[in-house]
């Protein structure tokens, strides 16, 4: 009884703690598509919550725990979306998260409402999926956090890169393990004991991280004023005045290099072999580059520079026999699929329609041009005169 007491006010208190989550980041729904998929989150983890305790598990027919037991797999794929919404700065939700939540949720409910033996095949094949499901998405997530992690420049988010891994992703795997060691994966009292107060304690976490501000709040609440009064520039470390001349000439150095020179040419160029080049540390590269220029990541920062170089050598008429091919190796990608895709996300356009259209409005300028009279045509200056 006194068990069942303790397990009961810890899983209210882990409820309270979700729905001050949902209340903290309504403001930030609309505007970012992590705050939007954590408000989602936080109510299908209420319901696991609630439906994983002991008394509901042993207490309630199989058809009622249906739709439980359906949300509370699809939290798996759920958490696996919100990592992505995370870190991938153009992350929107797709087809594919909707389709593997639906599966998730049709898998779960289905396992509650099947009524063959226990060591049928259907229900064999159902069990398997319900313990596959947390695992395979919990390496996804793990992936989705690894993933670009040397090339991100926010150095806040990619401490909270670790913080998912060490939290999230190992809560899945602790969780899953508990329950292929439990009698037809019921949780013991012990076993659903430590569940709840593992997840308690992720929860008070993540609030602490919120109503602290810092780099949750920034990713869940872009452009919502501060939780406390702390600003961005007490959380990052305002520069002293001597490293914000350093970091001035640095800013010229790095444009003159990558500008200039042309360094974004270079096959796998990472933030570490550009500050060795610029004789600079790697942690001052990252701030300079995310800080000053603006940038999130580092690879979307040489990319845009390399689809720079492209869009011209395209409009550019006395370029136009080079083949995309060509094109796409010489500013610096080593493959012609990413170059397309990347340059169609830019533009929206393939660089081929891309071409085609801005060598016909280059002709159709120069018709224009020619159909005028001397003394009414555009005067045209060359660089330097």
């Amino acid at each position: 009884m006194v068990f069942a007491l303790i397990d009961a006010a810890l899983r209210g208190m882990a409820i309270a703690l979700l729905l001050l989550l949902a209340l903290l980041l309504r403001r930030g729904t609309r505007a970012s598509w992590p705050a939007r998929i954590w408000n989602v989150f936080s109510l299908t983890l209420c319901v696991q919550v609630a439906s994983s305790a002991p008394i509901v598990e042993r207490g309630l027919p199989g058809a009622w725990q249906a739709p439980l037991v359906g949300v509370s797999v699809g939290n798996a794929v759920l958490f696996w979306i919100f990592v992505q919404s995370l870190f991938q700065d153009d992350f929107r939700l797709r087809a594919v998260h909707r389709l593997a939540w639906l599966c998730a949720f049709l898998l779960g409910a289905a396992y509650c409402l099947d009524s063959t033996a226990p060591h049928s095949v259907s229900h064999q094949l159902e069990v398997m999926g319900l313990r596959g499901v947390p695992l395979v998405f919990a390496i996804l997530a793990a992936v989705a956090a690894g993933s670009d992690w040397r090339a991100d420049l926010v150095a806040a988010r990619r401490r909270l890169r670790g913080f998912i891994l060490a939290t999230g992703v190992a809560y899945t795997l602790i969780m899953l393990g508990l329950r292929l060691a439990s009698p037809h994966g019921l949780l013991s009292v012990s076993a659903a004991g430590f569940d709840i107060s593992f997840l308690l304690l992720i929860l008070a976490g993540v609030t602490l991280l919120l109503v602290q501000g810092g780099i949750l709040a920034d990713e869940l609440l872009p452009g919502v004023p501060r939780l406390t009064g702390r600003t961005a520039d007490a959380r990052s470390g305002a520069p002293q005045p001597d490293t914000a001349r350093a970091d001035d000439r640095l800013v010229r150095t790095l444009q003159r290099v990558m500008v200039d020179e042309h360094a974004y040419r270079r096959e796998n160029l990472t933030v570490a072999t550009l500050a060795q080049r610029l004789a600079v540390p790697e942690y001052r590269l990252r701030r300079v580059i995310n800080q000053r220029l603006g940038h999130r990541n580092f690879n979307a920062y040489v990319n845009g520079l390399r689809l720079d170089e492209a869009e011209f050598v395209l409009a550019d008429p006395a370029r136009q026999d080079e083949s995309i091919m060509t094109i796409a190796l010489d500013v610096g990608f080593q493959s012609i699929g990413p170059f397309n895709r990347a340059f169609k996300a830019r533009c929206g356009l393939t660089p081929t329609e891309f071409r085609r259209q801005r060598l016909a409005d280059s002709s159709k300028r120069l018709v224009e041009d020619h159909a005028l009279p001397v003394s009414a045509r555009p005067l045209r200056t060359t660089p330097g005169s």
